[in-house]
């Protein structure tokens, strides 16, 4: 009884604490600590909590830095670095009534990772992994991941630290994060930080602010449909349930066992919807929010796959989260490359609508919409059977000539092919490719596959594709005389073989904009 009292007592002590008791003295948030990467050329920020008004000083002794701030009413303060160049590491103090010496920091490129399960996918589980762990010897690549559960309220900080890149500290960190930053620190020859928050089977709608979205008929379905699921569900009841079916279980698998039977299966542990990650913003506020402002040079992004059945809605949705990470950053339009949704499923004998490939076509409209983001399609390296396809490095590398093209004037070639004018003449298709960097090339066979044609029916049919000069394609049926529509690997697991002459492969595209199987989707 003595030692219920005495808990009690304790966490009514706790409980009646005010917040800057609690944070009595200087804190930082764990996105900034021991091992960090600061974004070079860029006014740091660097922030924590302190008693109300309390004094801090945040200097850095080896580039001569020093700047003083008192904390908030609510206890937070935030200094500004002037912008640093990359050198040796360096040693952060801040310093109020007590003191924190950050070490081993170093200054250089800082990008965040992030998407859903291709993304989170690690280096252990990806191709050729224990030759890629092997060679994963690059101290100034520092890791980082976020691994909070989604909430409602934004938080402030999470449970993980920085860590050099070794080969214990990379296998569970995000492959096409590791390639990719690891390409830039081999081209660049500077210090990499990358940032890991993807969380596998996240929807768009999850990384996004929830005020977003109120007033728009868009999302009403969408939000009606989650006010629903917070009202009725009893998450409670469910572990509860689970118990007594757990229970079941266990006397039926002793059964089974002693008669020398297979035991049942398991039952499945219930998932929260309240805490996952497909609740509006609930990675918004967890996954984002406590890395926020810490100073970032861009975002990489691999995700899609939980969003395919809303493609038409994706053409908004994706657009906005960009917009609102952009605008809560504070960085302007930072850069955003993402990549596009690989081949997957069956491959069909004759052309059929797809969910998938309107995804991807809403992607590819991101680009039409905001500026500075880029696509990397990966149509050609995905895995019919398996929606993760291991090839992890080809994914990184055409993101990283997004990057290096881009943000750091590397003079290569970055973006994939894109149909552009198209002209129907003599029966048939004239298609005119964009961003081509040379010359268009076909993989295996001299014609062009992938494309499909359609009549004023609608009804499309394999055909033909001639490479014409250096940038067209001459496309032709002998099912359809007079075409109005043209299609390219416009499936869920196309058969196409168009690439430019950098190996990146054509974009999957339309002409026609006749409505899609996600059209209505809500």
């Amino acid at each position: 009884m003595r030692s219920m009292v005495s808990f009690g007592v304790a966490l009514f002590a706790v409980l009646g604490c005010s917040l800057s008791q609690l944070r009595a003295g200087v804190k930082l948030p764990a996105i900034i600590g021991n091992n960090m990467v600061l974004q070079r050329d860029a006014k740091v920020p660097l922030w924590g909590w302190a008693e109300p008004g309390e004094a801090v000083e945040v200097s850095i002794p080896e580039r001569g830095q020093k700047h003083k701030t008192k904390a908030g009413s609510d206890g937070k303060w935030i200094v500004r670095l002037a912008p640093l160049k990359t050198g040796d590491p360096i040693s952060v103090v801040i310093a109020g009534k007590n003191q924190i010496t950050l070490t081993n920091v170093l200054v250089g490129e800082v990008w965040v990772c992030s998407g859903q399960s291709n993304m989170q996918w690690t280096v252990q589980s990806s191709r050729d992994s224990d030759l890629e762990t092997l060679t994963a010897k690059f101290p100034k690549i520092r890791l980082i991941q976020v691994r909070t559960q989604g909430t409602q309220a934004p938080l402030e900080t999470f449970d993980g630290e920085w860590t050099e890149c070794l080969p214990e500290s990379v296998k569970g960190f995000s492959a096409v994060g590791y390639f990719f930053g690891r390409q830039l620190h081999q081209t660049l020859d500077c210090p990499i930080g990358l940032i890991d928050n993807a969380w596998g089977g996240s929807a768009c709608e999850a990384w996004v602010r929830r005020d977003l979205f109120d007033g728009k008929e868009l999302y009403a379905p969408l939000m009606e449909r989650w006010k629903k699921t917070e009202s009725e569900f009893d998450w409670e009841a469910l572990q509860a349930k689970h118990q007594v079916q757990l229970a079941a279980w266990k006397v039926k698998a002793a059964a089974a066992r002693k008669a020398g039977k297979p035991a049942p299966r398991r039952p499945r542990a219930p998932r929260n919807q309240l805490t996952g990650q497909h609740r509006p913003a609930n990675l918004f506020n967890a996954r984002l929010m406590p890395v926020v402002p810490f100073a970032i040079r861009g975002a990489v992004w691999y995700q899609g796959e939980s969003n395919a059945s809303r493609a038409y809605q994706y053409r908004d949705l994706f657009p906005m989260m960009i917009q609102n990470w952009r605008d809560v950053w504070g960085q302007g339009d930072f850069p955003f490359y993402y990549v596009q949704l690989a081949d997957f499923r069956d491959e069909k004998a004759s052309p059929a609508e797809s969910d998938w490939a309107e995804l991807r076509e809403a992607q590819t409209m991101t680009m039409d919409r905001l500026k500075n983001v880029g696509e990397a399609v990966i149509i050609d390296i995905g895995e019919g059977k398996d929606i993760h396809p291991k090839n992890k490095q080809d994914v990184a590398k055409r993101l990283s000539r997004w990057a290096l093209a881009r943000e750091y004037g590397v003079e290569i070639p970055y973006q994939s092919p894109r149909m552009g004018d198209v002209k129907f003449e003599d029966g048939k298709a004239i298609v005119s490719f964009d961003h081509v960097g040379g010359t268009l090339k076909t993989f295996d066979t001299r014609d062009v596959v992938g494309f499909t044609i359609a009549g004023k029916d609608k009804k499309f049919y394999a055909a033909k594709g001639t490479i014409r000069g250096s940038g067209q394609v001459e496309v032709s049926s002998s099912e359809v005389g007079n075409p109005v529509a043209v299609r390219y690997a416009w499936a869920d697991n196309p058969v196409c073989n168009l690439f430019n002459s950098a190996g990146l492969p054509a974009t999957p595209g339309r002409s026609d904009d006749w409505k899609g199987v996600t059209a209505d989707s809500r």
